[in-house]
């Protein structure tokens, strides 16, 4: 059985969307707290997105891995950077955070061979 990242990040967004109507002010804080915590600072964009990418990868969270690495494909990430930071969330987690270390590799594959075909 193969996953799909596309519909796992497309599945969640609808419950988001349900959830930014029935709970705005809730979600409007999220996605100002999301979005100040991402800005270009001391640290990227990038680099700030590989760091959200690690903390899902350690947390088990597939959706936070595919919206995650979906921004990293959109800012340019490098497979070598991608690679180096499962690396380092291998190191730390162990076992299971290797195996979804994986599928952030198969979140990768699947939105860099999307973002090839529109371009």
């Amino acid at each position: 059985m193969t996953k799909s990242f596309t519909q796992i990040t497309t599945h969640v967004s609808r419950g988001m969307a349900a959830m930014r109507k029935e709970i705005p002010q809730t979600m409007q804080g999220f996605g100002a707290m999301a979005q100040s915590s991402l800005k270009d600072g001391a640290l990227s964009e990038l680099q700030k997105e590989l760091i959200a990418l690690a903390i899902a990868v350690s947390q088990r969270c597939e959706a936070c891995i595919g919206f995650h690495v979906k921004a990293l494909v959109r800012l340019g990430v490098t497979r070598e950077q991608l690679m180096e930071t499962l690396g380092v969330c291998t190191y730390m987690g162990g076992g299971p955070a290797l195996m979804y270390a994986a599928e952030a590799v198969h979140a990768y594959d699947e939105f860099a061979a999307q973002a090839n075909q529109s371009a």
